[in-house]
């Protein structure tokens, strides 16, 4: 299935605080991995499987991103980088798109640090097949710590950075 009547929408507004060494002079999204600033990664991702227009919805150094694709065009391919405000959150933020949308047109929405391996032909059929209003994808976070497993007062197990079993994020 080709998504290039579907547009997605890019949260790229917030400050990133858990990353400040690097954002304290650019926004998150626009963070190199390898050569290449995230968001172009996800842009690259969503193109493969035919989506043909963005909406970035900046905040934060929002002028940043605008700029750089002011200056980097990606033949067939409309980006549209908005101001959805400093310090609004996620809805907020949407809700500021609506104008970009007619009634009821499906579209994704993903993080401006939402790198993944998803296969949007299986999540769009599930979302049809669905016929939700939503469908929202999620993972278990990797655990931030090692984990001991303890026996009268002797380690028996030690896993490293564990994923999590019982917590999702999106």
């Amino acid at each position: 299935m080709k998504f290039d009547k579907i547009k997605c929408v890019v949260l790229a507004g917030g400050k990133g605080s858990r990353l400040s060494e690097y954002t304290n002079k650019i926004p998150k999204p626009m963070v190199k991995v390898g050569n290449k600033p995230l968001l172009d990664h996800i842009i690259e991702y969503y193109k493969y499987f035919g989506v043909k227009e963005f909406l970035i919805a900046g905040g934060y150094k929002y002028q940043i991103i605008k700029n750089h694709y002011k200056k980097k065009k990606i033949k067939g391919i409309k980006i549209n980088v908005i101001n959805t405000g400093l310090n609004n959150l996620t809805g907020t933020r949407i809700k500021k798109l609506k104008k970009f949308f007619s009634q009821n047109e499906n579209f994704f929405l993903t993080y401006g640090d939402g790198v993944s391996n998803i296969n949007l032909n299986k999540l769009i059929q599930f979302h049809i097949k669905k016929k939700s209003i939503l469908t929202l994808t999620a993972v278990h976070p990797p655990a931030r710590f090692g984990e001991l497993k303890i026996n009268n007062s002797q380690i028996v197990n030690f896993e490293e950075k564990p994923h999590l079993v019982n917590g999702w994020i999106n």
